[in-house]
């Protein structure tokens, strides 16, 4: 049975959020399906005009913070897992399978505590206690570029995210495409995170926790996967993440301003300006955090700044100038407003824009896919 979330279309597109470089943990599973993992449970999305619609498969014997605070009235400071010792990579800790009977719209007839909680853990995932088409009304005023945009990518939301999860991601980044990264975080997760659960035949794993990566074989493990000189990066990263604190650390990330939290992230190995932007962007709270890739430099010199067209390579200067640019343009949200112009311009998504309806019949574009690069 599917749980559902009252949320118009407009306020939240799912093919554009869960597809458009920010995460790389979802899969197209059905028409306007996908499943994917967070909050130690495995998670299938679909949504109609007027609502959100989802099922959720819960790993037994890990716990988000969230619902220690419920059952214990303790709470962490942060939606993480809390794995009890000891991970079994053979077996799942459950099966589930899913028939054509499962059919989408057919939603429970009461709510539960847990249903309850799930539906705190979705909302806050999206930021749907953000209103999208009121930011996107005020942007569209400032920005006529941003207008034109924004009438083919509605429903385009910053994700909430671990940033653990995120941090690590966005270090396989690096020289990469959307496809490879996914490739390597869900690698990373089979290596080194606990089995959650066998949904409909396809094996779910959580995370892994920064001690799992930590360990010294870590590098050389992950070299041997293909993950190259990122292999390094990330257990060094994770090391140094440890000494400073752990999680406690990146919970002290996002008390501090935004140009503070950028400086500390850019003291880990393999992570420079862009990627801090995303990590500060999508899991650390600072939504004026402008990534500039090469897509955002390519619309940054065609509408807004073309005196930086021809520039070889983006100096820091040029970066620095592009990101201040958009937010003296667009304000304190400027991060969100920037990824609409960034999902705009993916080649992968310029079919699914020119439908005005039946977003959920386009097949993926697998060979356009490979092409495109993450934030």
């Amino acid at each position: 049975m599917w749980n559902k979330i009252p949320c118009a279309r407009s306020e939240l597109e799912l093919l554009f959020t869960l597809c458009g470089g920010q995460c790389f943990r979802w899969k197209r599973t059905g028409d306007c399906e996908w499943t994917g993992v967070f909050a130690n449970r495995v998670w299938t999305l679909s949504q109609n005009n007027e609502s959100i619609l989802y099922r959720v498969t819960k790993c037994p014997g890990l716990e988000t913070s969230d619902e220690i605070t419920r059952n214990t009235g303790k709470s962490n400071s942060r939606v993480q897992s809390v794995a009890r010792k000891g991970r079994s990579m053979k077996k799942p800790m459950c099966e589930v399978t899913y028939t054509e009977n499962d059919k989408i719209g057919d939603t429970t007839k009461t709510r539960s505590d847990q249903s309850s909680l799930e539906d705190d853990l979705l909302r806050k995932y999206f930021r749907l206690d953000v209103s999208l088409e009121e930011h996107y009304a005020q942007w569209s005023k400032k920005d006529p570029h941003f207008m034109e945009a924004a009438e083919k990518f509605t429903g385009v939301r910053i994700l909430s995210q671990d940033p653990i999860e995120n941090l690590f991601s966005f270090i396989c980044s690096s020289n990469n495409n959307i496809a490879r990264i996914s490739s390597m975080v869900e690698k990373l997760c089979v290596l080194y995170g606990n089995k959650i659960a066998d949904v409909s035949g396809t094996e779910y794993y959580g995370f892994p926790t920064l001690a799992a990566l930590t360990d010294p074989s870590v590098e050389k493990s992950l070299r041997d996967a293909g993950f190259g000189y990122r292999a390094k990066f990330i257990n060094q990263s994770a090391c140094k993440i440890m000494q400073m604190g752990g999680s406690d650390w990146l919970d002290f990330l996002q008390s501090l301003s935004y140009e503070e939290a950028k400086v500390e992230l850019m003291k880990l190995p393999g992570i420079g300006a862009k990627v801090a932007d995303c990590i500060c962007l999508m899991s650390l709270g600072h939504l004026e955090a402008i990534p500039v890739d090469t897509h955002i430099y390519q619309v940054a010199v065609q509408r807004y700044l073309p005196h930086l067209r021809g520039r070889k390579t983006v100096t820091d200067k040029m970066y620095n100038e592009i990101g201040d640019h958009f937010r003296a343009l667009y304000g304190s949200l400027a991060g969100w407003a920037h990824t609409i112009l960034f999902c705009a311009d993916l080649k992968m998504f310029q079919d699914s824009a020119k439908q005005k309806l039946g977003l959920h019949d386009i097949k993926p574009q697998r060979k356009k896919r490979k092409q495109e690069q993450a934030l």
